[in-house]
């Protein structure tokens, strides 16, 4: 199933939560149909852009352009439909089945009948290899297994970007592979995709462009075999050297 994506840029964003400054300036760049992974260091202001990339925060300075047009002035709760993002938790709700989490919110947000929306949500659940879970509660699959019930959730809505903040942090080491199969596999099919990550494999394997951020800026950004192999700058260099 190819996307039809669009890209996504966020030009001088800047947030801050009273005297804290969050975001001081970023910019980024994702043509259509790219994946782009965010790296830094705890603290740097990584989830806080996406979340104000979809506005979850408004910045208090900038512009957000989705396809070259910019989005702030647009209704939130749609501008949401448009982005589908997965958390590190994943926020299922525990007393509905694993389809009704899925079919839900095409049902609520899109008007969908019973019928289409649970059609839908079934192929979003063959797509991440789960469809004979689709009668169980979210409580008896395992956490690589929820997370992919999130992901499918997310597809439901025909975004045209994703978001990833840190998918795969809350997982065991040995579920991380598959999820990072999945995504990868979505920015096969064309999906524009921001994921913020530790997984600095996947990041330099996967990603088409590599965004590296450190106190709430964007320090260097490139290719990732720029970013991996020849770092420009002592902070990015520094942080490299701990992390792999």
């Amino acid at each position: 199933m190819a996307f039809e994506p669009v890209s996504l840029a966020a030009n001088d964003i800047h947030l801050a939560f009273g005297p804290n400054k969050v975001l001081k300036g970023v910019d980024i760049d994702v043509p259509a149909g790219t994946t782009a992974a965010v790296i830094g260091p705890s603290g740097s202001g990584k989830s806080t852009l996406l979340r104000t990339l979809n506005r979850l925060y408004e910045p208090d300075k900038g512009d957000i352009l989705l396809d070259g047009r910019s989005v702030l002035q647009d209704n939130p709760d749609q501008l949401r439909q448009r982005i589908g993002m997965v958390f590190q938790q994943f926020n299922l709700f525990p007393h509905r089945s694993v389809l009704d989490n899925v079919s839900l919110a095409p049902r609520k947000l899109k008007g969908l009948s019973k019928e289409a929306a649970t059609e839908l949500a079934l192929q979003q659940l063959e797509r991440v290899g789960l469809r004979h879970k689709a009668d169980v509660r979210p409580g008896t699959l395992s956490g690589g297994q929820q997370q992919r019930v999130a992901i499918a959730r997310a597809l439901a809505m025909s975004p045209q970007v994703m978001f990833f903040d840190e998918a795969t942090s809350a997982l065991d080491p040995e579920l991380v592979k598959g999820i990072l199969t999945l995504i990868a596999e979505l920015g096969a099919d064309g999906m524009t995709i921001v994921m913020v990550t530790h997984e600095m494999g996947f990041a330099r394997s996967a990603a088409d462009a590599v965004v590296f951020m450190d106190h709430g800026q964007v320090v260097e950004s490139g290719p990732p075999e720029r970013i991996f192999d020849a770092a420009e700058t002592d902070r990015l260099q520094r942080f490299l050297s701990q992390v792999l």
